[in-house]
């Protein structure tokens, strides 16, 4: 690191190390100096420097601009020191400035101590008001804020150190220019008053008390703070104590030094210095290891108190030793009087009668009861007294404010850029990074780093401990490792207390203390991977309310309330060592696994109504609990039971693997349908016979339209009609029905059917309240509109459908209502956005392995490209799409018409007699399925291919006649491609020959057209 220095205590100065200055030009430069510094270390974007160095004026080329700057700043720098360009790094997405020496860094240092000479020396490093050249500049202010009132404490710190040497003269001359500049500040004014009347000058510290109680009336409409009053009061009674010689003082401060940097709490510790001083009692509570004693503190450090902040460490008593005013005695050095008989608890009630300080009590939880009851004599009698302690449960007294310690924030992947704005992963970073001078948070290390973060739990604590290792097992090895954390979690370092030196002792800590029934409850609640909600809580681990709030309290339980329902939730460490304690664990899991079947049981019901996403949430919030319940004695019962969940929600892989359990015969003949249903769903051949066999066995049931429902989706149309459910007394079965046959019907191109059917299938799910129901009938309602050309109506249609599946996070019908709205930008010309629903389409389907979804998405990115002209692009979706189609069995039915559109595109790649046997095959194929709606486009595409044009016109007045006997009009996409057919013709046979034969062509029937060629 070069040896440039930096100066922001005055104008901006920067020197070399021999101490000559360094020259930056101009004032964008110094600007950008200035605003780096301000955020030294750390990465500034390239967007927040133009905007600090030029606001709304910003130069043409802003980027360029900002480079420019940056490389002059770096030239200056390296004028001055060789290699200290470097200084300057570019980093994404902006530059950081390593500035190791500030003087605002050395002067914070030094005002960490106490000591006269050292605070005498940090203000001795002030040439001025901070950044005083660039004082209007938004960017410094916070900055130049903040030093501000450090210099001023700094000074109040000085002042209170002399006046306890006994300088009260030299204190009160040195203290008049400040408190004239500052008239308002009560911390200046404190210590003047002390120092005037321990000086002897009692009237001038009457009439400078005076002075601040006139103007915070008349400026602020305040009265004095409680500390003046009382300083104020004991001035009047001339108490012998405020001259007293300085060795009657209380040690000012006990904090322990600051071994290394505190990450990831900077937004904690500012709340907490804004409360400190308005909270008399400010409990932090937390788990163990979660960084209380680090945040109490550094939040503590810059407290300003007269008589100092000292912390207590109560850690080492034993649990429910009384003996807590003495710990207190011994921190603050009060020695015992000869001969006083009064007990620990009123000589320091006592000594702390008119002192003014902040007493830090750390780790309160194992002497909580004789901790409250001294605090809360200390409220009463020791005014000036406060108190912040740590715990992990409160100390239960009459104004405390509980300030609860939460882990450090989690990245919610393992994207680099994500992982280094995580809390948790930068403390482990910065500790793996003292272990191992080669580590770095990079695009190799950033997923396993996020990984155990998250398995951590953002524990600082085990964050740390983890760190440890990876000098010997690299970030991935430790992952690795983390089933067997107990074992991996612990330090040799000698500085750590026995109780945080492993995982173990910090969880061990906190267990110990409580009774065997909470040990039971809190054991019990391991089972639960995932939280679970009090009911289930009270029922499996046969428990109360009562027991789950003293867990709470003591910080082993976290209630989450977060969502639509409050959850009690055990951090993953807290778990396992909980899950080796439990004695009952097969009893427990029973238990756990009838809960969730019955839950899920209940769910199943309420999936198909009107409280459809109220039970699709609690399932979702339930999934881990639900899947362990699998493996732990729910079986094929509750694999039946969540299987409708499973096909609302796109898990068809995991649905085939839980139905893929043993049964009971019973049990056995109500998976059936589901197994077949999902197989065929993923795109696997099921014989006929077994399909019927699983249908027969719950015949007109839910499940048996499921499987029915799945045979449309393999096009095996015949069949699907042959099993469908026909004796239904159930209004959401007869819905259900009515939505697959109005599927058939649009197969079909039978619009009578499909518009009598989805339209009552829509009206029966809109009574029974079943939105995705109505979602699945308002699909074909939307398919007949496309069919008689209502292709704004259709768009509404499946919008609405898209709004609503999206709403209840129903991906395989986001996936279905995406693709519609693909398909009818295709149909109404709009290429450029029907390539982008199909593609959303196609990524939503891969993610959600949907074989059908994936179909009709690549549908649509085939038409779209060969529409746009993007030939090659569209013979190779098309391409895969008739490979698919070909092999299945039945065909595909989607086949004809994607045989048409590939025929389309090879005739316009320059190849008319393969694009005709093209149109020929799919012509055929629709032929054999009857359904002779698909046969009117291979028609038009023979026309397009075919070398004759008499016969092409004949064709295409066929294809006319077709079109409108089926009322299937020709979409605007579609008329393009006749239309040009027809232009050629037209121009080769002569407008007068073409008519007649376009005529001669309309008294065909499909079949004998098809003749022609």
């Amino acid at each position: 690191m070069t040896a440039v220095q930096f100066g922001v205590l005055g104008p901006l100065a920067v020197t070399t190390d021999a101490g000559e200055p360094v020259v930056v030009p101009g004032t964008k430069v110094r600007a950008l100096l200035a605003d780096l510094l301000t955020n030294r270390n750390q990465v500034v974007s390239a967007d927040r420097l133009i905007d600090d160095l030029w606001g709304d004026d910003s130069p043409a080329n802003p980027a360029g601009a900002l480079q420019v700057r940056v490389s002059q700043l770096r030239k200056a720098l390296n004028d001055a020191e060789p290699g200290a360009r470097e200084l300057v790094e570019s980093r994404p997405p902006g530059y950081l400035l390593r500035a190791d020496n500030v003087d605002a860094d050395r002067f914070v240092e030094l005002t960490r101590s106490t000591d006269a000479d050292r605070l005498t020396a940090a203000l001795a490093l002030w040439r001025g008001d901070a950044y005083a050249d660039l004082a209007d500049a938004e960017f410094v202010r916070a900055e130049a804020t903040r030093l501000a009132e450090q210099r001023l404490a700094a000074h109040e710190r000085l002042a209170e150190a002399r006046v306890a040497r006994g300088e009260h003269d030299l204190v009160a001359a040195d203290l008049a220019e400040l408190v004239a500049r500052h008239p308002l500040r009560e911390g200046l004014r404190a210590v003047q008053l002390r120092a005037l009347y321990a000086a002897g000058r009692q009237s001038e510290a009457l009439d400078s008390y005076a002075d601040l109680r006139d103007r915070l009336a008349e400026e602020l409409g305040l009265d004095p703070g409680p500390e003046l009053v009382a300083l104020h009061r004991r001035i009047l009674e001339q108490d012998a104590e405020l001259s007293a010689p300085p060795k009657a003082a209380i040690i000012r401060n006990s904090l322990p030094a600051q071994l290394d940097e505190l990450v990831g709490r900077a937004e904690a510790v500012t709340e907490l210095r804004g409360l400190l001083p308005r909270q008399r009692l400010v409990t932090l509570v937390g788990p163990g290891g979660v960084g209380k004693t680090r945040l109490a503190t550094e939040a503590a450090r810059t407290r300003s108190c007269p008589d100092g902040v000292h912390l207590v460490e109560l850690a080492p008593l034993p649990a429910g030793d009384p003996r807590i005013a003495e710990q207190v005695l011994g921190v603050l050095d009060v020695r015992e009087a000869a001969g006083t008989t009064l007990s620990a608890t009123d000589r320091l009630v006592a000594a702390l009668r008119h002192r003014h300080l902040l007493l830090v009590l750390d780790n309160c939880e194992h002497v909580v009861e004789p901790v409250a009851a001294l605090v809360a004599r200390l409220l009463r009698d020791a005014p000036e007294v406060s108190v912040l302690a740590t715990s992990r449960e409160p100390l239960g007294l009459t104004g405390e404010l509980l300030w609860e310690v939460p882990p450090l924030s989690l990245p919610e992947d393992g994207d680099v850029d994500t992982v280094r704005r995580s809390a948790a992963a930068r403390l482990f970073a910065a500790r793996a990074a003292a272990q191992q001078r080669g580590f770095r948070l990079d695009e190799r290390t950033a997923p396993a780093v996020a990984q155990l973060c998250r398995r951590l739990d953002g524990l600082p604590l085990a964050l740390e401990l983890a760190a440890t290792r990876v000098r010997a097992l690299g970030v991935r090895g430790v992952v690795d490792r983390l089933d067997d954390r107990f074992r991996l979690l612990s330090t040799a370092q000698r500085d750590v207390p026995p109780r945080q030196r492993t995982l173990t002792a910090v969880i061990a800590w906190s267990w110990d203390l409580l009774d065997d029934p909470d040990q039971t409850v809190l054991a019990r609640l391991a089972v639960f991977p995932d939280g679970c909600t009090p009911e289930a809580a009270e029922q499996v681990c046969r428990t109360d309310l009562d027991a789950l709030a003293r867990l709470v309290d003591r910080s082993l339980v976290v209630l989450d309330d977060s969502g639509a329902a409050p959850r009690y939730r055990l951090l993953e460490s807290v778990a396992a060592f909980c899950l080796e304690r439990l004695t009952d664990t097969d009893e427990v899991r029973r238990r756990h696994a009838a809960y969730y079947t019955e839950l899920a049981e209940r769910a199943d019901h309420g999936l198909r109504g009107a409280d459809q996403q109220r039970w699709l949430a609690l399932l979702d919030a339930e999934l881990a609990n639900l899947r362990s319940a699998l493996v732990h004695g729910g079986g094929l019962r509750l694999a039946v039971a969540l299987s409708w969940y499973w096909f609302l929600r796109g898990r068809l892989t995991e649905a085939r693997r839980a139905l893929a359990q043993p049964g009971d015969p019973e049990q056995e003949a109500r998976a059936a349908p589901w197994r077949v249903g999902f197989a065929l769903m993923q795109g696997e051949a099921v014989a006929p016979d077994d399909v019927r066999a699983a249908v027969a066995a719950v015949a007109n049931s839910h499940a048996a339209w499921f499987a029915a429902n799945a045979v449309i989706e393999h096009s095996d149309l015949a069949l699907a009609s042959e099993v469908l459910p026909t004796a239904v007394d159930d209004p959401w079965i007869e819905a259900a029905v009515l939505s697959s046959l109005a599927h058939i019907a649009h197969a079909n191109g039978d619009q009578t059917t499909l518009e009598r059917t989805a339209t009552r299938s829509a009206a029966l799910f809109a009574d029974i309240g079943d939105r995705w129901g109505r979602l699945r009938a308002t699909e074909w309602v939307g398919g007949l509109a496309d069919m008689r050309g209502e292709h704004e109506r259709a768009i509404a249609l499946h919008r609405e459908g898209l709004r609503w599946a999206e709403e209840l996070a129903l991906w395989p019908q986001v996936c279905a209502e995406l693709s519609w709205l693909a398909w009818l930008a295709v149909q109404t010309r709009d290429y450029a956005q029907a390539r982008q629903l199909a593609e959303r389409a196609y990524s939503l389907a891969v993610e959600q392995a949907a074989p059908g979804a994936l179909v009709f998405a690549e549908m649509s990115l085939g038409m779209a490209a060969r529409r746009d002209g993007k030939l090659d692009l569209a013979v190779t979706h098309l391409t895969r799409l008739v490979d698919l189609g070909r092999g299945e069995d039945p065909p595909a039915l989607y086949l004809p018409m994607v045989l048409v559109e590939l025929g389309h595109a090879v005739e316009q790649g320059g190849d008319p007699d393969g694009a005709l046997a093209l149109h020929v095959e799919a012509f055929e194929a629709a032929e054999a399925m009857a359904t002779m709606r698909d046969a009117i486009g291979p028609l038009e595409g023979m026309a397009a291919a075919v070398r004759s044009p008499e016969v092409a016109a004949r064709l295409l007045g066929a294809a006319a006649a077709a079109r409108l006997a089926t009322q299937s009009p020709a979409a605007p996409a579609e008329r393009d491609d006749t239309d040009r057919v027809t232009a050629r013709l037209r121009a080769e046979l002569g407008p007068e020959h073409f008519d007649a034969l376009l005529a001669e062509g309309a008294q065909l029937s499909p079949g004998e057209a098809r003749a022609q060629l």
